[in-house]
This record gives C-alpha cells, sequence and structure tokens, in this order.
C-alpha cells in the first residue's frame, strides 16, 4: 500500500488556492457523460450530491433511511464552527486552524486542518443562502457562542437543532437537483461492497430494506459519506442504525482504514439508566457556556444538590482547567469526570454521573434568556428523566459518541482504493486524535460543498475510465458474496439474539478500548473477541427471510462487521504505546493525570491494509510533518 498524501507544497494559506489552480477541470458537456454514486444522505452526503448534481455529473445517491432527511446528522445539536470572527473577540483562520491542530493533539494534517479553518467561512455564508435560520443578536446579526477548546465564540448555532436545521438546507438543495432529474435517489437501500474493476472503485452492491432485493450499480466514482463507528460499543450517542458496514466492507476491498482506535468520549450525556438501555442521549456541549460541572467535595456523600453548599462543592474542571473551565475539550472533560466518579464523589445511581448546573446562570441573566438559548435541550431532558433542569442540575456522564478514525484519504480525499472518495465522519481526516464540539458539521459540510467538487473532478479528467455497467463479472462476483453470507446468517439457526451478541461486544469494549486503555486490557479484548466472533457464527439466531423486510438480518450483517473491526481498534489502540487525545493508554500520563505524548515514535498515522480473513492486517505509517505549528505538550490550563 502506498500512501501518497498529495500535500502540496508552499505556504500554508496559499496550498489550497493553489491546488485547486493546478487540478485538473472536467467541461460542462463532458461532466453529464460521468456517473457518481454517493453513499450516505447526510450533511456530507447531501451537500455533496446537490453540488456534483449542480455542476453537471449524472449522481445516484443511497441511503438506509427513509428519508435523506432522517440521516444521523440531525442529531447535532450545538452548533458549527466558522472563523467569521463576528465577536471580533481575536478569531482568525490561523487560531481555527491552530485551535483545531492543538485540540487534537498533534495528531492531524496540518495542510487539511488549515483548509477547514479557510473554508469554514463560506460554509456559513451558504447557509445562511439557504434560510438555515441561525440565532442572531438583538441587532439581528448572526450570533456566537462558545465551545470546548476554545477561548473566542466562532460557534454559529440555532438553538439546540443546529444540525437538524443545516441538514434541511442541504436536503433541499439535494431535493431540487432529485427535482430536475439530476440526482437518483435510492432511499432504503444499504451498501454492502463495493466493486472493484481494474483496481479502481467502479460500482456498489446494495440490499433494498423492503424488498431484500441485492442489486449492483455501476459508476464512474464511489463516494461514501456514511459516518462513524461509535455503535460498535452499543450504547453511543449515535442512532441505532448507524454503523460501520460500508466503510469496513470497504476497507476488506482494499481501502486504507486509519486510526481506528480514536474515539471520542462525549462528557456531556445523560448516564446509563438501566441494564436493557439500548442507546444514550447527548446534552450539547454548548449547555457549558452556562453550567457548571460539579461534584460533592466528600466522598460518598448523597445529599441532594440543593442542599449541599458551595463550600462541599468541587468545581472541578473550574479548578483544574482555570484557563478554560468547563470549556475544556471533550476528552479531557471525560476523563475529569470519570476520575472524580472513580474517587467516590459520583451522584445518582451508581454514583456514574456529576452535575451541570445552571443556577448561577438562571441567577444572573434571568430563566427566560436560559430557555431562549437551550429550551428543546431542557425540555428533552426533563422528558428522558422526568426531573426539571431549571430548578435542579442536570446529571450527566461521558459516553461514547463521535469516531476521528475513518478510511484514510489523501489531501482530495480519495481513499487507497483509486475512484472511492470517503468525506465527512467517514474519513479519518481533519480531527486527529480529539475533535473539538462544532466541528463536526464544519467538516461534513465543507468536504461536500467546497472540497470534494473541485478534487474529484481531477480524477475524473486525470483517470482511463472504460465503459463498465453491472453486468461486468466483478459485479455478479460480489452480489453472489453477499447473498452468499445473508444465506450463512440465515441458517445458523442459533439460540441468542443479535443484539444480545453486540452488547456483549460493546461490553468488551468500553471496559478495555474505552475512556481508559492499558496493555493487558487490550490483549484480553484481543483474546475474547475472536472467541465471541466464533460464537456469533454458530449460535446467533436471525428469524425470517432475505427477500422481504428483515430488521433482524440487516443489524446481523452490521453486528458482523463490527466483530471483525472492534479487533482491528484494538490492535491499532495496542500498538499505538502513548496517550494523545481520546486514545488514553493509563500507562503513558503525565504526574498529574494528562496524556503523554511520544512525539518521536507516533507522530504519524496508522494505516491498516486487509489482507484476508485467515490473516492478521498489516500496518502503515504516515508520517505527519509540522511545519508551521510547534509540537508542545497540549494544555488547557
Amino acid at each position: 500500500m502506498h500512501l501518497d498524501a498529495k500535500i502540496p507544497a508552499g505556504p500554508l494559506e496559499d496550498k489550497w488556492d493553489q491546488h485547486r489552480a493546478d487540478l485538473k477541470l472536467v467541461s460542462p458537456a463532458n461532466k453529464r457523460k460521468f456517473h457518481i454514486i454517493i453513499v450516505g444522505s447526510g450533511l456530507a452526503g447531501a451537500s455533496a450530491a446537490a453540488s456534483l448534481a449542480e455542476l453537471g455529473y449524472q449522481v445516484s445517491c443511497f441511503c438506509f433511511q427513509d428519508s435523506p432527511r432522517r440521516a444521523h446528522s440531525i442529531a447535532a445539536q450545538g452548533g458549527i464552527n466558522a472563523a467569521k470572527n463576528y465577536q471580533n473577540d481575536g478569531d482568525s483562520t490561523w487560531r481555527l486552524f491552530h485551535d483545531t491542530i492543538k485540540g487534537g493533539d498533534f495528531r492531524a494534517r496540518e495542510a487539511n486542518v488549515y483548509r477547514l479553518a479557510q473554508v469554514s467561512t463560506n460554509i456559513i455564508d451558504q447557509c445562511v443562502a439557504q434560510g438555515v435560520p441561525f440565532a442572531r443578536d438583538y441587532g439581528g446579526l448572526l450570533a456566537n457562542r462558545s465551545f470546548g477548546g476554545a477561548q473566542v465564540s466562532r460557534t454559529f448555532y440555532a438553538r439546540g437543532q443546529t444540525g437538524q436545521q443545516l441538514l434541511i438546507g442541504a436536503y433541499q438543495a439535494l431535493e431540487r437537483q432529485i427535482g430536475l432529474g439530476t440526482v437518483k435517489m435510492y432511499t432504503r437501500h444499504e451498501m454492502l461492497d463495493v466493486v472493484v474493476v481494474d483496481g479502481k472503485a467502479r460500482g456498489i452492491v446494495v440490499r433494498d430494506l423492503v424488498s431484500g432485493e441485492v442489486s449492483s450499480h455501476a459508476a464512474h466514482a464511489v463516494v461514501l459519506g456514511t459516518g462513524g463507528y461509535g455503535n460498535v460499543f452499543y450504547l453511543s450517542t449515535n442512532a441505532k442504525g448507524s454503523n460501520v458496514t460500508a466503510a469496513y466492507r470497504a476497507y476488506k476491498r482494499g481501502a486504507g482504514f486509519g486510526n481506528p482506535c480514536f474515539t471520542q468520549i462525549h462528557p456531556t450525556c445523560i448516564p446509563v439508566s438501566g441494564d436493557y438501555q439500548s442507546k444514550l442521549t447527548l446534552m450539547s456541549e454548548s449547555l457549558r457556556n452556562d453550567g457548571r460541572v460539579w461534584v460533592p467535595l466528600k466522598q460518598g456523600d448523597h445529599r441532594a444538590p440543593g442542599d449541599i453548599p458551595e463550600a462541599e462543592r468541587d468545581y472541578y474542571l473550574e479548578r483544574k482547567y482555570p484557563s478554560y473551565g468547563n470549556l475544556a475539550p471533550r476528552d479531557i472533560s471525560s476523563r475529569a469526570a470519570k476520575e472524580a466518579c472513580d474517587d467516590g464523589r459520583g451522584v445518582g445511581p451508581g454514583g456514574r454521573g456529576v452535575y451541570l448546573d445552571f443556577a448561577a446562570a438562571i441567577a444572573r441573566l434571568g430563566e427566560d434568556t436560559i430557555r431562549e438559548r437551550y429550551g428543546n435541550l431542557f425540555d428533552m431532558y426533563a422528558q428522558i428523566t422526568g426531573e426539571n433542569p431549571y430548578r435542579t442540575p442536570m446529571r450527566i456522564y461521558p459516553a461514547v459518541h463521535y469516531t476521528m478514525g475513518g478510511l484514510w484519504v489523501d489531501y482530495n480525499l480519495m481513499s487507497t482504493l483509486p475512484g472511492l472518495h470517503v468525506i465527512g465522519e467517514a474519513n479519518f481526516s481533519d480531527h486527529g486524535a480529539n475533535r473539538l464540539g462544532a466541528s463536526a458539521l464544519m467538516q461534513g459540510l465543507a468536504d461536500g460543498y467546497f472540497v470534494l467538487p473541485y478534487t474529484i473532478g481531477d480524477y475524473l479528467a486525470g483517470t482511463k475510465l472504460d465503459a463498465v455497467d453491472a453486468s461486468h463479472p466483478a459485479f455478479r462476483e460480489a452480489e453472489a458474496e453477499v447473498r452468499s453470507m445473508t444465506d450463512r446468517l440465515l441458517a445458523i439457526n442459533g439460540t441468542r439474539t443479535v443484539d444480545s451478541f453486540h452488547r456483549e461486544l460493546g461490553q468488551i469494549m468500553w471496559d478495555k478500548c474505552g475512556m481508559a486503555r492499558d496493555k493487558a486490557g487490550l490483549e484480553e479484548a484481543l483474546r475474547r473477541i475472536p472467541e465471541l466472533r466464533a460464537e456469533f457464527w454458530k449460535n446467533v439466531r436471525v428469524p425470517g427471510a432475505g427477500a422481504t423486510l428483515n430488521q433482524s438480518l440487516e443489524r446481523a450483517g452490521r453486528v458482523a462487521d463490527y466483530l471483525e473491526f472492534a479487533e482491528l481498534m484494538c490492535r491499532d489502540a495496542l500498538v499505538r504505546e502513548e496517550s494523545c487525545g481520546g486514545h488514553f493508554r493509563t500507562e503513558y500520563q503525565t504526574p498529574d493525570g494528562e496524556a503523554l505524548r511520544n512525539d518521536e515514535t507516533y507522530s504519524h498515522v496508522a494505516v491498516w491494509e486487509y489482507q484476508g480473513a485467515d490473516a492478521a492486517p498489516v500496518r502503515h505509517e504516515e508520517a505527519l510533518d509540522f511545519e508551521f505549528v510547534k509540537l508542545a505538550t497540549r494544555s488547557y490550563k
């Protein structure tokens, strides 16, 4: 596997502009001759499909939801970053770039991150033009708020519904192209394989989730915008349908997988309430603008929060990180919450929670102001917990959220499999070892609206692509493999449900490869996961048939992939003998409990290459060269 990141030469601030000028172009008449498949209809997929169709390409877009509007991007709450400096508080493209590099603990490419900061300002203009109802101040100007890892206000928001409003903007652009006939939309279709012809991605195999029909679709290029893999942990903030299948099966066809162990734990989630809970609920990081995080000062203090006086409270983020306080980055805030709970000072059932308290903000600003800023989030919390957060503090605890790892891509967003481009959370690209809040929406829209429309043309114009349709033998072979796996799953007829395997795998991953990891735990996971996988293929029960709507069969295929992918995650975490961002190896920490990087050995992207079902994958490295920022110990104190 050859890793050529294709990073342009020249000054950092000129790389993207010069690269765009140097890219090969496809003429308007020739664009109509090229067919592009896009898998996923969230912010990355929908924006890419709409933009490419507007340029004149033929586009087919696939999603497994019943409507593109139901993509998981809709669940994002707090906001989207952009270096507009509307607050005149010292923000700039450079500061957003530096905050993102530092927030990712110096494990991301400089060139990609600077490009992201550059195009962030265009995203806001694009979305305002689409009618996205961003919050505005009293004078009618766009409002901003702060998010973790930044000392400026650069986050644009629509109350606690930013993802939903941005997705509606991208969705209406997509629907316009569907109406014009330039995009053909396939809903309720799940991608189950990438088809490779002459070493290039030339199409996909999908299953119609309603009829069960397996079919092939050919194109000149394939784009994956299928999100992250947080549901490998079973309990996460992701929608239950979110999965790794599209990315993992592309990996098995030759696309390198970058940094699979880099997963993000979000500090602001509603704690687990029972053994049979199927997912977790996020409370936006934006709440930490006005909410103060604390636990009782003394161990075992089970008094009601209102009965604990100020002098007996530990506002631990404000104490440990005075410069950033409650807006310390997610990985640091999550570990601090775990540390407080492990110390016996957690609150709520099982002591697995900390308080997020708005009393001071309500006293200072009034309840109406807090209701205007966060009302829908407070309502959601009240409906789930039965508690009134205006009167008593919220209880929160860390949970699996975002994944920084993903399919490796070069500067042009193309994977190691020629013709396969990967956008949004599905790629490993811009966040290093930890994503700053409000940067996921930024990356998804940057990739779809402003990067891929330039770079995919360079591939199409510079590559000889013979005519290929779905009758090619490679498509027939891929279809046969998909049907064979379906038949195998249905034939096992064991005694355990799919969810029971998924729940057991998730517990292993949370305990051994979760918020904290160590050598012994990862080695144990690498013993237990193959055993669980072997039992799955002997004893799982998948009721129903293949040629019909069968959600148990859908979940079985996804869990089968998780049972392989989890092993890859643990391999990656075991080899990386350092702590950085969300990858916290307990053997590698400073005396005061912070992550201890090893830049001499691990200042690189780990890229894994599939070698077959019975062979260990091969690990490759893309060196990270820091030419414009100075490597430094990450400090938020």
